[in-house]
């Protein structure tokens, strides 16, 4: 009977193999529309950005007294300048008439409030990326004994909108201090802009009319919220979303204008009709998500200046684009080529044939400081056990070395496999887990379903096959969770496998939640369809235990399963069966002997 048991397993598993088809988004259905991109008119930000532009529509409104906004975007000349447009055009036609200029006798200086003159304002809407006092304020100075004053950028958007990052602001606390309340206040002073030295001469106030639009990280706006809480809670508010829903061709329609319009604004060679299923595979790539397409209007702009290049034909092609990323990935690669160089000879052991008890290679993204890019690679997971109190040891907690989101990972996927054994006594085995060689801080806890298949085969005494790679979270339930970085993790143990020879029985398993996140590398995606690399995608600890040991797992969740192996009094063959077993022979073998006499009455 038994090995009936494991053909019910290797079904199992045949159906949460991936087809190679999935390991990437199918462009086939929008051929047609690759071929008309190019007569597609760009479009408005109202369309991809509704959210963002009603909040500049209400915040431009005349009626509205609400002189400040807060944006979170990037704080760049790119960003800027976008919203500076958008508000430009969204403003009032009629300017308001305001401004005027000074006059000094005697040194005796006035206002006269003409609409005209030195300080009338020039623009509607302005902005800058850095900006010290004086260009903001204006400045007072002496030439010859003749006292002059000279406007500054807040004179010459009088009346109108400034866009600000924060970052410039936050910097430089008593500027912001002064714009803010002049702002309020709807009045410019003259002040000095060294606290230790007053002007020479008193100057008159004069009026302002001014809007604030401060743009920033998430970061950024927090410490603003922190220092004024009162002005962050009542502002408007507005978000450059960096990306949009992509389910149908109306979708992907939007965003071919959206890009459209980029190259046109940057004055760059057009889209060839085979280069928009390369640009579609990047842009994936980028989000992380089939169902996602990015509106980072930075990070687009890089990658079409990248592929113009590369240009054929006065037109950026298929090749372009992968010639332009290729070439990126190449001038990243050192530290790929190093870490590569270490395993392949043996500096860093990382096993991909063979069964090993205990051992499982886990998949990480690390982060090099400065470097621009993270890298997915292998991680070898050690877990042994012997008879003790029953504590599960986490070595990287224990040195200082795990984050708290790997603790609280660590002591879930325990909690979990405590609370499966269903034990009515006690649970003699101590266990240690730990990163092999690893000699930084890990966080994170997509390596708690390696690690938690890593204790059950500890605790079953049941090998894994080391031909096999593992990544994903796991709850108190033992469903595994999505986690990031999974296209570059799957790459990361594929690179490794590709150099010491594919067998055939190599792969990943990943989360059933991430398969709309993978956009694989072509190289993988052949090795898949030629059958000579495999990923799975499971959705419980018991798919990726029986898979990674061969056996049955004994899932409690499926009642045909419990009813099959009740009728066949199978459960020493089941992974937790063979736990339990265990157990109950470590608890007899540690009762104590009774005397010889009383042995003899039992």
């Amino acid at each position: 009977m038994f090995p009936c048991l494991l053909y019910d397993v290797a079904i199992t598993l045949t159906n949460i193999k991936l087809d190679w088809q999935a390991l990437q988004p199918n462009n086939a259905p929008y051929q047609a529309l690759f071929n008309s991109v190019a007569e597609l008119s760009p479009i408005t930000m109202d369309v991809v950005q509704p959210r963002l532009h009603n909040g500049l529509s209400l915040f431009c409104q005349t009626s509205l007294r609400q002189p400040f906004m807060l944006l979170k975007a990037e704080e760049s000349d790119v960003y800027l300048s976008l919203l500076s447009d958008a508000i430009s055009s969204l403003l009032p036609k009629d300017c308001p008439d305001i401004g005027g200029y000074y006059q000094i006798e005697h040194q005796t200086m006035t206002w006269h409030s003409s609409g005209e003159g030195l300080f009338a304002p020039t623009k509607r809407v302005a902005y800058r990326e850095w900006i010290e006092p004086e260009q903001l304020f204006g400045n007072l100075y002496t030439y010859q004994e003749v006292i002059q004053l000279q406007p500054g950028l807040i004179h010459q958007v009088n009346g109108g909108v400034l866009v600000l990052p924060l970052r410039t602001l936050l910097s430089q606390p008593l500027m912001w201090v002064r714009l803010k309340q002049m702002i309020i206040q709807r009045r410019f002073d003259w002040l000095s802009h060294d606290e230790n030295r007053s002007l020479p001469l008193p100057i008159p106030s004069m009026e302002l009319d001014l809007r604030l639009v401060l743009v920033g990280d998430r970061l950024s706006l927090e410490e603003l919220q922190a220092i004024e809480p009162e002005l962050a809670s009542s502002a408007l508010y507005g978000e450059f979303e960096l990306d949009m829903p992509f389910h149908e061709e109306d979708d992907l329609a939007v965003w071919c204008r959206y890009v459209n319009g980029i190259i046109q604004q940057q004055n760059l060679p057009p889209l060839s009709a085979d280069a928009w299923p390369e640009l579609i595979k990047l842009a994936v790539r980028y989000t992380e998500d089939q169902c996602r397409l990015p509106l980072d209007m930075q990070w687009l702009q890089q990658k079409l200046a990248a592929a113009a290049n590369y240009h054929q034909e006065q037109q950026i092609t298929q090749h372009s684009l992968q010639q332009a990323e290729n070439n990126r990935i190449w001038r990243h690669g050192y530290l790929a080529e190093r870490s590569m160089d270490e395993i392949l000879k043996g500096q860093v052991l990382i096993h991909t044939q063979g069964s090993v008890i205990g051992q499982i290679n886990g998949l990480s993204v690390l982060e090099y400081p400065g470097h621009p890019t993270p890298l997915g690679e292998p991680s070898r997971i050690s877990c042994v056990a012997h008879l003790g109190d029953g504590e599960f040891v986490d070595v990287e907690r224990k040195v200082e070395l795990g984050g708290n989101i790997h603790a609280k990972g660590m002591m879930i996927m325990q909690a979990y496999l405590i609370s499966e054994l269903k034990l009515d006594q006690p649970q003699p085995f101590s266990a240690s887990i730990v990163f092999e060689q690893s000699y930084g801080e890990i966080d994170g806890d997509s390596a708690s379903l390696a690690e938690l298949c890593a204790l059950i085969s500890t605790l079953s005494q049941q090998p894994i096959d080391q031909q096999i790679a593992v990544t994903g979270a796991v709850d108190q339930f033992g469903y595994v969770q999505p986690i990031g970085g999974v296209n570059e993790k799957i790459e990361g143990f594929f690179r490794i496998c590709r150099h010491r020879e594919l067998t055939g029985h190599q792969g990943v398993i990943i989360p059933v939640a991430n398969i709309q996140h993978l956009c694989l590398n072509q190289d993988v995606i052949n090795a898949v369809k030629n059958g000579q690399f495999h990923i799975w995608a499971v959705e419980h600890v018991s798919e990726a235990a029986s898979l990674l040991t061969g056996m049955l797992y004994y899932d409690p969740h499926d009642p045909d399963l419990q009813e099959h192996d009740q009728q066949n009094d199978l459960q020493k063959e089941h992974l937790l069966a063979m736990i339990r077993e265990r157990i109950t022979q470590a608890n007899i073998q540690e009762r104590p002997r009774l005397p010889w006499f009383l042995r003899w009455l039992g």
